[in-house]
């Protein structure tokens, strides 16, 4: 995974969340973000913003998945 850096809008994002989120967040942190942010290498809150921009990258990538894999399901079915 090669990280760059955050948009705007996640940075933004990640400004307005609460402790709680932060957290959470951070716990779900993974690979080469998490040694970035370990190493000092960024700062929280490009972390946090990378890690929301990470998620919604993959949630994304799981929707496309999903619907290919519904309409191959309906399909089968009629």
């Amino acid at each position: 995974m090669k990280l760059k850096s955050a948009s705007p809008e996640y940075l933004e994002r990640a400004a307005t969340l609460s402790r709680e989120d932060v957290e959470r967040l951070f716990s779900r942190m993974r690979g080469k973000l998490a040694r970035r942010f370990e190493n000092e290498k960024i700062d929280s809150l490009d972390a946090v913003a990378l890690q929301l921009q990470l998620e919604d990258e993959e949630l994304n990538e799981w929707r496309q998945r999903w619907e290919e894999l519904s309409q191959r399901e309906a399909r089968r079915t009629k």
